[in-house]
């Protein structure tokens, strides 16, 4: 397995400047997928001229937002200060979905700090009138912290809304049902509750601990981009709450894992990042997948054809020797 990883680039300033020259993105600027209709601009979600431009007076169906936990534009904020830009962002969300639209929020609770931001964000949200609260969901994760003098954290928080009336389609995890004995009648014969089932599997609920947390030795890991989201979580919201070829909205794209989602469902994806480092990863994992059928780099990186020839120039006496690797 390659070991070829890069640091967190949340809080590594320097080597976001270094890779920001290999960036095809710069601020205001859009990228158009012209294979599948996706696009990913270079812009800050609270702006809602820099949105409604990426929007192109499109509406979409799902907005699936990520934003950095008190972490906005990578500075700690006060509470009040993060609620305050939360409140910017989820205006300009509002105003590109439809009427009838899903609105799903990852966000956590630091248990050492109050549970900010996440009970100031639900208070907050009860100041959109045009979102009605729907589920508040627990996703496991297989690691955590705080083994020593607290109960160990092991969950994100999901937190779902719906504007208007849209369809929600029921999904299914992997794990079969086990447990017997509901009993309920119908049309007067007593029926077991496994008799009534549509699936041998239990439906997903509001706790999910099916799916597993990225993490270096897995394909779809995107080294630099710290609490990355898997996969399987952003496929399962997709499948529930949106319609082949619907348009998806995701104002943070981070790793781009909702553009994948998307493109691997036949969605349209509308994705953007404040940084021109994270939305060239996401345009490159794009591509990735269309070449080689990966979903992520594992232990490697999005910039490893760069990064090697920076090396092979600093160590090659001779000036302008280049390495020579795949752009994959």
């Amino acid at each position: 397995m390659r070991n070829d990883p890069l640091p967190r680039l949340d809080t590594d300033t320097g080597m976001r400047a270094r890779l920001r020259p290999y960036c095809r993105l710069a601020a205001g600027e859009v990228w158009t997928d012209h294979a599948a209709g996706h696009r990913v601009a270079c812009l800050d979600a609270a702006a809602a001229a820099s949105v409604e431009t990426m929007m192109g007076g499109e509406v979409a169906h799902l907005a699936i937002q990520d934003p950095p936990y008190n972490l906005a534009a990578f500075g700690q904020k006060r509470p009040d200060e993060f609620i305050e830009w939360c409140t910017k962002w989820v205006a300009n969300t509002s105003r590109a979905l439809a009427s009838d639209a899903s609105l799903y929020v990852w966000l956590g609770a630091d248990q050492n700090n109050g549970f900010q931001p996440l009970p100031d964000f639900m208070i907050m949200m009860r100041g959109f009138p045009e979102f009605a609260a729907r589920s508040f969901i627990t996703m496991r994760n297989q690691r955590g912290y705080g083994t020593q003098a607290n109960w160990m954290a092991v969950r994100q928080e999901l937190l779902y809304y719906t504007k208007g009336a849209p369809e929600f389609e029921v999904q299914y995890t992997d794990i079969p049902k086990l447990v017997r004995g509901y009993y309920k009648d119908v049309e007067g014969v007593r029926t077991e509750n496994l008799e009534r089932s549509r699936s041998e599997n239990i439906r997903a609920g509001n706790v999910w601990v099916d799916i597993q947390q990225v993490f270096y030795r897995m394909e779809e890991n995107v080294s630099g981009c710290y609490a990355q989201k898997p996969l399987r979580a952003i496929e399962r919201i997709v499948r529930a709450s949106s319609r082949p070829d619907d348009l998806v909205v995701d104002f943070f794209a981070h790793s781009g894992t909702t553009l994948l989602a998307c493109e691997r469902l036949g969605r349209r994806c509308y994705t953007a990042d404040i940084d021109p480092v994270y939305c060239e990863i996401t345009i490159r994992r794009l591509e990735r997948s269309r070449a080689l059928g990966r979903t992520g780099w594992q232990n490697g990186n999005p910039f490893e054809v760069e990064l090697a020839r920076e090396a092979a120039i600093v160590n090659t006496p001779e000036a302008g020797v280049t390495a020579q690797t795949s752009l994959f």
